[in-house]
């Protein structure tokens, strides 16, 4: 299904409506089946208007975990950054990442930022930043304000526990900068925008936040008026800077 979707993707809107090039495209893998999805990366590098790999972050185990090894080394080899994306927890085989099921949709939207604090501790703790140097990851669409506080936690349990990842050469938060981006659909939006400026100082906004719209979904953000006024060098960095070269365009 993901290879018959790339096939319509690459035909439809990154080939024949793509006349002037703007269209960039995901190609969707299933990684339940990393080796599958490992040949399917392989199978568009090099086409033109693929910058990356996508994935949802419904799953049986942590994205740390060295079954999904083969993804990381197709990313790394053909120079693509891997995009999770919130969905399929809890269906299928993939575990759900609450105690349980939600009973509501506004249990469940509020938290899928839950799936991908896993993931990312995961990934940073298992080493795969230290296995694939190369390798890159964004964490789409699954909310912002939670990575300051997740990362001094981790940071400070690194500090006693350091034992058990004797792999890690630096401290858990300072991989970010080179190997993690994170995008601001939802933003969260404080009642004060002077508290969501110190979040963005906190996370380090300026070079690891892009812009997401999601439009056009009925929550999407809108670039004038999901964010309060930015200094205008953080805002050039968040619009255009930080997608521009990570995404290497």
């Amino acid at each position: 299904m993901a290879a018959a979707y790339n096939d319509w993707l690459a035909d439809t809107w990154l080939g024949k409506h793509n006349s002037d090039g703007v269209f960039k495209g995901s190609i969707t893998i299933a990684h339940q089946d990393p080796h599958a999805a490992a040949a399917e990366i392989q199978r568009w590098a090099g086409h033109p208007h693929f910058v990356q790999v996508m994935t949802d972050s419904g799953a049986r185990a942590p994205f740390g975990q060295r079954q999904y090894y083969p993804i990381y080394e197709a990313c790394e080899r053909f120079g693509f950054p891997l995009a999770i994306h919130p969905g399929t927890d809890g269906m299928g085989i993939n575990i759900q990442p609450t105690p349980g099921y939600p009973t509501h949709y506004i249990e469940w939207h509020t938290c899928l930022s839950l799936g991908f604090q896993a993931h990312l501790v995961s990934l940073i703790t298992e080493g795969v930043f230290e296995r694939f140097p190369g390798f890159r990851v964004v964490l789409v669409e699954g909310g912002v304000s939670w990575l300051p506080a997740l990362m001094w936690r981790l940071d400070a349990e690194y500090k006693a526990l350091r034992y058990e990842v004797p792999w890690l050469t630096k401290r858990p938060g300072e991989y970010l900068r080179k190997h993690v981006r994170i995008t601001s659909q939802p933003l969260e939006r404080p009642d004060n925008d002077e508290h969501l400026l110190q979040i963005f100082e906190m996370m380090d906004a300026e070079h690891l936040l892009m812009f997401a719209s999601d439009y056009p979904h009925w929550d999407f953000d809108s670039p004038k008026f999901a964010f309060p006024k930015l200094p205008e060098a953080m805002r050039r960095r968040i619009f255009s800077d930080n997608a521009r070269e990570f995404y290497r365009l």
